[in-house]
């Protein structure tokens, strides 16, 4: 069950299942048991056109094409304003570099090799913004990134928090340790569902996911 305007963090470890759900959530097929619920509402009851225009997704890997930011940003929404473009890049931690490369008409090379892996990941994430799709969907969207870089991007989605709908899907905890809720997901199941703390507490898999974590950081 995802609420309005929460964070959702959904963790296991590799094979567990979370590509799966996040496939579910777009519906690129149904579940054949339970049910997966926005607002209260079975996802089966939305059409898979209005539920993928409602939704944005920043994947892991980031990918620009050659042009400017501009052009990047209206690869998603060829009808976005100068105004939403900026507040996209604003809310994504990307207007300081943006403006430091010249703004909107800054070039951008081929697969963005002019920019750092943590800087591409923001600029995709104003381009899923430019949307302006009201749920984000974060699927293992640090997992390539360094500490510094993730930083940001938990500032992203702090950013994001007030106005969108967030699900984060990722095998790094410090990504999802401020969720509202998280879900463990283990063999294709979720196991365990609660707050950091609490799952700390009552899941032991969450808690050597954190230990394992916390020894190699």
């Amino acid at each position: 069950i995802i609420k309005n305007h929460s964070t959702v963090g959904i963790i296991g470890s590799t094979g567990s299942g979370k590509s799966t759900i996040v496939q579910l959530i777009e519906r690129f097929y149904d579940p054949t048991e339970g049910t997966v619920e926005l607002n209260g509402k079975d996802l089966k009851e939305y059409s898979q056109e209005s539920l993928r225009k409602s939704i944005g997704m920043v994947h892991q890997k980031a990918i620009l094409f050659k042009g400017t930011i501009r052009s990047n940003l209206l690869m998603a929404n060829p009808n976005a304003s100068e105004e939403e473009m900026l507040a996209a890049l604003k809310t994504s931690e990307a207007i300081d570099f943006v403006n430091d490369k010249g703004g909107l008409d800054a070039e951008v090379e081929e697969n963005g090799r002019n920019f750092s892996g943590g800087q591409k990941q923001r600029l995709s994430i104003a381009r899923t913004l430019s949307r302006n799709s009201k749920i984000i969907l974060f699927d293992e969207a640090t997992s390539a990134l360094d500490n510094n870089s993730q930083d940001y991007i938990k500032r992203t989605i702090d950013n994001l928090v007030s106005n969108h709908t967030v699900v984060i899907v990722a095998h790094r905890l410090s990504t999802i340790m401020d969720a509202d809720i998280i879900h463990v997901v283990d063999n294709g199941k979720v196991i365990a569902s609660g707050k950091h703390n609490e799952l700390l507490k009552t899941c032991n898999m969450y808690k050597n996911l954190y230990k394992n974590e916390s020894l190699n950081s």
